[in-house]
C-alpha cells in the first residue's frame, strides 16, 4: 500500500510527449490540435520517390488512423475534450529532402551502406496554428526517423486524433550509429512472421542493427546454398528452416524499415551441430560430461587445425557472406574449449604434423576465414575473447562485441577495435529465468539477476574511456539467448525492455529514469495497440 501514491503520482501527470527514444533537441507548447479526418502526407519537390518511402508513408498514415491510442492519464484525456473539439486542425505534413536532384538513395541502401555512413538526422516543424506541418532531412532514411517520431506525437479521444503541445519542434540525430538487437534462432525456432514483427518494433524506436544469431550448437536452420546439408541434418525439422529466399524477404523487409542485419556464424565453438552433416570436422561431438567439454550442451566444436576444416569453414562464409548485404558478419569466437581440443586425437595430430600451439593454430583459422570475408567486403565482427583472451592478429577493422563484464571494454579500447556494448551486465534479456539444464531446484541463470529496463537506461558507454578511446564506441544492443524463449514469449521478455538501450544509444547517456517512465509506458501501450504484446511496467493505475 505504501507504494500506491508513488505509482499514482508517476502516471497521474498530463499527457507527456511520447517520443522515444529523447530527441537532441525538443520544444513544445501547449496548444491543443487535431488531426483532420482528410490527413494527408505529401512528397514535396520529391520525383520518383523510393517504393521504400512511399511504403512508409502509408504505414505512418496508417499508423495515424489505428493506433487510437489514448492518453495515459486517470481519465485517458476526457478532461481535453472542450479543448480538443475547439483545436485549430492539422490537415496535412509535408516531407521534402534538403538537396533532392539526382538520383533519390532508397531507406533500405540508406541502412545497409555501412556504419555511420547515411545521415539519419531530421527536423520536424508542428505548428500550433494548423494547416501543414513540416519533415525535412538530408536523406530517406532521415525521413523516416522523422515520420517515426511524427507517428508517436497524437492520441486518440472519442475518434479524434490530437495532441495537446503544440508548436512541436524537434531537430534530431542519433549519438552512435550502432543501435541493435540480436536474436537467437538456433536455441528455439521462430517463424519468419515474428522475425518482422519484432524488425517492426524495432523501427518503431529507431534500432538500426538486428544481431541475428542464426546458428548454434543446438540447431542449424539457414539453408546455405552449396551447403544444404547443413540445415538438412542440423535444422529441428524440414519446417524449421530460413531458406535463402526467406533470408532475401527478412533482409528487405529489415532495410525499407531502417535496418541492417549482421549474420553471426560463430566459430569455431558453438559448432557442434555441424557433426551431423560433417562429423570429420568436429572435435569432441557429444562428449559426455558435457560440462568438461563446453559451456552448454551438446559438446563438439570445429577442427581448427585442420586445413580441411578450415577452408570448409571460408567457403561456407564466403557463401553465407553472399546472402546478406550487410557490410559487417560475426565470426563469433566465444567460449572455446581447450580441454576439447587437448581430448581430440585429430587436432593433436594436426598441431603436431605443423608444429603449431593451439594458439597458432587459432590465428591461421582465424586468419583464413576473416581474409575471405574481408574478400567479400565485409568487417569481421567477433566476441571479445578473441580480442583479449587469444593470441590472434586481428585486423585493425575488426569490431568487437564486449559481452562478458562491461568491466571489460576498456581493455578492448585499449586494443584500439571498435567496440559494440554487448555486456551482459546490463544488456542480456534472458538473465533471471531460472536455471533451464535440469536437476537444479535452487540453480539461477549464470547472469543473474533479471536486468530491469532501469538498469540498462543507467548505462554510460564511455565510462572510464579516455576521449581518444571514447570514439571507439560505435553504439550498443540488448540481446535475447533463447534457451527459455520461443514465440510464445518473444515480445513479452523484449518490449518494452529493449527500447531502453534504443534510447541510450540514440539520445546518448544521462536520461533520466522518472522523466523517462511515463515515455516508456507510451512506448508498451503504443507497441500493444500495433500487435506486439508488450508487457506493463507497472499496475493501470486511474
Amino acid at each position: 500500500m505504501i507504494l500506491l501514491p508513488l505509482l499514482s503520482a508517476l502516471l497521474v501527470v498530463s499527457p507527456v510527449v511520447g517520443i522515444w527514444p529523447r530527441p537532441r533537441n525538443l520544444t513544445t507548447g501547449t496548444t491543443p490540435l487535431r488531426l483532420s479526418s482528410s490527413f494527408t502526407i505529401n512528397l514535396s519537390g520529391i520525383s520518383q520517390a523510393p517504393q521504400d518511402l512511399t511504403d512508409a508513408i502509408s504505414r505512418t498514415t496508417a499508423f495515424l488512423k489505428k493506433d487510437k491510442l489514448q492518453a495515459l492519464v486517470p481519465d485517458r484525456g476526457a478532461s481535453s475534450t472542450s479543448a480538443v473539439n475547439s483545436a485549430s486542425t492539422l490537415q496535412s505534413l509535408s516531407i521534402k529532402l534538403s538537396q533532392s536532384s539526382g538520383a533519390i538513395q532508397s531507406i533500405g541502401e540508406g541502412a545497409m551502406a555501412g556504419l555511420g555512413v547515411t545521415d539519419e538526422s531530421y527536423t520536424l516543424q508542428v505548428p500550433a496554428t494548423g494547416g501543414t506541418a513540416s519533415l525535412t532531412a538530408n536523406t530517406t532514411l532521415g525521413l523516416f526517423r522523422g515520420l517515426t517520431t511524427f507517428g508517436q506525437l497524437w492520441y486518440d479521444l472519442d475518434g479524434t486524433t490530437y495532441l495537446l503541445n503544440a508548436p512541436i519542434q524537434v531537430t534530431d540525430l542519433p549519438s552512435y550509429p550502432y543501435r541493435g538487437f540480436m536474436l537467437d534462432t538456433s536455441r528455439n525456432y521462430f517463424p519468419v512472421d515474428d522475425i518482422k514483427r519484432t524488425l517492426d518494433a524495432m523501427s518503431w524506436v529507431k534500432i538500426n542493427h538486428l544481431h541475428w544469431h542464426v546458428v548454434d550448437s543446438q540447431s542449424f536452420p539457414l539453408v546455405v546454398p552449396g551447403f544444404e546439408e547443413l540445415s538438412q541434418k542440423g535444422a529441428y525439422s524440414a519446417l524449421e528452416v530460413y531458406t535463402p529466399d526467406n533470408v532475401k524477404d527478412i533482409v528487405a523487409y529489415a532495410a525499407a524499415r531502417g535496418i541492417d542485419i549482421m549474420v553471426e556464424i560463430d566459430t569455431p565453438g558453438h559448432t557442434a551441430i555441424i557433426a551431423q552433416s560433417h562429423p570429420e570436422h568436429i572435435a569432441c561431438p557429444q562428449a559426455s560430461p558435457w560440462s568438461d567439454f563446453a559451456n552448454e550442451p551438446p559438446a563438439g566444436q570445429l577442427r581448427l587445425a585442420s586445413p580441411a576444416t578450415t577452408q570448409f569453414t571460408a567457403n561456407l562464409f564466403r557463401n553465407v557472406a553472399a546472402m546478406f548485404p550487410s557490410k559487417m558478419l560475426s565470426t563469433g569466437g566465444d567460449e572455446l574449449n581447450t580441454n576439447c581440443y587437448a581430448k581430440d586425437t585429430q587436432t593433436q595430430q594436426d598441431l603436431k604434423s605443423q608444429n603449431k600451439t593451439l594458439e597458432q593454430a587459432l590465428d591461421a583459422f582465424t586468419q583464413a576465414t576473416h581474409s575471405t570475408l574481408r574478400s567479400a567486403g565485409k568487417t569481421p565482427v567477433v566476441w571479445e575473447e578473441m580480442a583479449l583472451e587469444h593470441q590472434v592478429k586481428l585486423s585493425n577493422d575488426t569490431i568487437v562485441l564486449v559481452w562478458i563484464s562491461s568491466d571489460h571494454v576498456a581493455a578492448v579500447a585499449q586494443k584500439g577495435f571498435r567496440l559494440i556494448h554487448a555486456a551482459s551486465d546490463y544488456f542480456y534479456l534472458d538473465c533471471g529465468a531460472g536455471e533451464w539444464l535440469g536437476n537444479d531446484i535452487n540453480g539461477n541463470s549464470w547472469c543473474d539477476p533479471f536486468k530491469t529496463w532501469q538498469k540498462s537506461y543507467s548505462f554510460n558507454p564511455t565510462a572510464g574511456l579516455t576521449a581518444t578511446q571514447a570514439k571507439l564506441v560505435i553504439g550498443g544492443q540488448q540481446l535475447l539467448w533463447t534457451e527459455q524463449s520461443s514465440s510464445s514469449n518473444l515480445d513479452s521478455i523484449v518490449w518494452p525492455r529493449a527500447a531502453s538501450s534504443a534510447e541510450l544509444f540514440w539520445s546518448g547517456p544521462g536520461g533520466d529514469v522518472r522523466s523517462a517512465l511515463p515515455r516508456l509506458h507510451d512506448v508498451a501501450y503504443r507497441f500493444v495497440q500495433r500487435g506486439v504484446k508488450a508487457i506493463p511496467l507497472q499496475p493501470q493505475c486511474r
